[in-house]
């Protein structure tokens, strides 16, 4: 088990902040203070350098904190297989995932909720941010498992496909837009439009399948751009705009009337959702939620 004072360490190192880490830890600063003080003494070296209000890793803190985030994962690994030994319901496990807006609002609440029924005991901790910060999180080990919209040609990650997607041309019902069904590509770029902001994966999908016609987004007329895409569509729904959501997140928009799909000839937008994890990393834990998330959706 790692000791209370090591856990200080990996919080403190990971805000690069004490008073954050107290805050986190819900102890107070003096005593973050005496828990790194003595681990210092432990290990007659200095883990910290510390320069007015912020602080950095020394070269044994960086060593140390690398080791400790190893051992953390086996031990967290441990304690989940060995308490499924005997009764799935009692296992124990941390399942820290990392998801895009899509995929949180629209994917996963019924793999959760899935999920939750056969590991009861089982923390599950979600962050819902865009594909590009999803990533910068399991890079930076904030997660263990994400799932985003694309892939990059990162290295140290592994990609494992999950499933696929639309992105739909849409526009309030009111929206002159809406007058006519199907336009010529070429006009596109004389109608107003709104677009989610930079990382997403909504908007690099649609970035890719405009410029495989010749179309940069610089040439289109963005009006504005929304983090989300839950404002991205309240957006439209009051607006004379265009914009391109996830087919699952305007389902009942669409079906209702509220919201009016927009066909250009000749163009479709299409996004592949992937599974990542960090290379070479193992967890019984990640497989599992894989392995069921695949069986929900018949991939």
């Amino acid at each position: 088990m790692i000791s209370t004072r090591h856990n200080v360490f990996m919080a403190v190192a990971q805000h690069k902040s004490f008073s954050k880490a107290s805050q986190a830890m819900y102890i107070s600063q003096p005593a973050i203070s005496k828990h790194i003080k003595s681990l210092e003494e432990y290990y007659k070296t200095k883990l910290f350098d510390r320069k007015g209000i912020q602080i950095e890793l020394t070269a044994a803190g960086k060593l140390l904190y690398e080791r400790l985030l190893e051992m953390k994962k086996l031990q967290e690994q441990a304690e989940f297989e060995i308490s499924t030994i005997n009764d799935r319901q009692q296992a124990k496990g941390m399942l820290k995932l990392g998801a895009s807006t899509t995929v949180a609002l629209y994917i996963l609440p019924k793999v959760l909720s899935a999920f939750n029924q056969l590991y009861p005991q089982t923390e599950i901790s979600l962050l819902n941010r865009n594909s590009e910060i999803v990533l910068d999180a399991l890079l930076n080990e904030e997660i263990n498992l994400g799932i985003i919209e694309g892939r990059s040609k990162l290295t140290q990650v592994d990609y494992q496909p999950f499933l696929s997607d639309n992105v739909l041309a849409v526009c309030s019902r009111k929206s002159p837009l809406a007058k006519r069904k199907t336009y010529q590509l070429s006009e596109i770029t004389h109608m107003p439009v709104a677009i989610r902001e930079r990382g997403s994966g909504t908007l690099a999908a649609l970035k890719y399948s405009l410029e495989k016609k010749k179309i940069k987004l610089s040439d289109l007329d963005i009006r504005v751009r929304l983090g989300g895409t839950e404002a991205l569509k309240n957006f439209l729904l009051e607006s004379d705009s265009l914009g391109f959501l996830p087919e699952r997140s305007v389902h009942r928009e669409l079906s209702n009337g509220e919201l009016s799909e927009i066909y250009f000839e000749g163009f479709s937008i299409q996004r592949n959702f992937y599974f990542i994890q960090r290379k070479g990393e193992t967890s019984e834990l990640n497989k599992n939620f894989i392995g069921l998330a695949k069986k929900i959706y018949n991939f």
